[in-house]
């Protein structure tokens, strides 16, 4: 991106949680693109962004959604240029289940949402951030641990999908990180580690500080 112009950053799955947590570490720097599904969230993270002196947009859009997605790059495109950021945080939490009894829709909003919306998303992000931009993935290693197996599986297709990415682009950009956060007290780890001595966790808003560092 021309350095002229005002950086931007687009964040899938800035509801809630670390999505939420990026968009205002990065608030100071960059101008906001917030895509979520939660339209009250995503008004709560507008006035806290807007309250710290920021600029946000907010996209309330479904990333499993291809047509919505491309309009909303389009956008990008006709407003600023294309992007400097894209840090993608969607993601669905399947319910904990041996895998001989994983539920045939939970594995499909799985798949769909972690692995198959990432692979529509990436073609579609990929010519906004050119050459110099970044995108950054997350990773939450589960694969192998009991009861995990959807949530792996798919996260991990979702992994090994930017892992390729990294890859490729490695010599010519855009540049592709992925990083593993610490754990932080979200509303998916309580899903996972229900009664978990959430006190023991990283402070997600100082965690999201130090992966916007790494990505800066």
């Amino acid at each position: 991106m021309n350095d002229t112009k005002q950086k931007t950053a687009l964040i899938t799955g800035a509801s809630r949680g670390l999505g939420a947590a990026l968009a205002l570490a990065l608030a100071p720097t960059h101008h906001i693109i917030a895509v979520g599904r939660t339209s009250g969230a995503l008004e709560e993270l507008d006035d806290r962004i807007k309250a710290v002196g920021g600029q946000v947009t907010l996209a309330p859009m479904d990333v499993t959604k291809p047509d919505a997605m491309a309009h909303l790059c389009r956008g990008i495109f006709d407003r600023w240029g294309g992007l400097d950021i894209w840090a993608h945080t969607a993601i669905h939490a399947a319910p904990l289940s041996p895998v001989a009894h994983v539920d045939g829709r939970d594995w499909a909003k799985s798949v769909t949402i972690n692995a198959t919306a990432t692979a529509t998303l990436i073609p579609l992000i990929a010519p906004l951030l050119g050459t110099d931009g970044q995108a950054v993935f997350f990773d939450d290693p589960h694969q192998g641990d009991k009861f995990f197996g959807a949530y792996a599986a798919s996260k991990g297709a979702q992994i090994s999908l930017a892992q390729a990415w990294a890859a490729e682009t490695a010599s010519t950009g855009p540049r592709v990180k992925i990083l593993t956060p610490a754990p932080m007290p979200t509303a998916i780890r309580a899903r996972f580690f229900p009664g978990e001595d959430r006190a023991t966790l990283a402070d997600i808003t100082k965690e999201a500080a130090r992966l916007v560092a790494e990505i800066a």
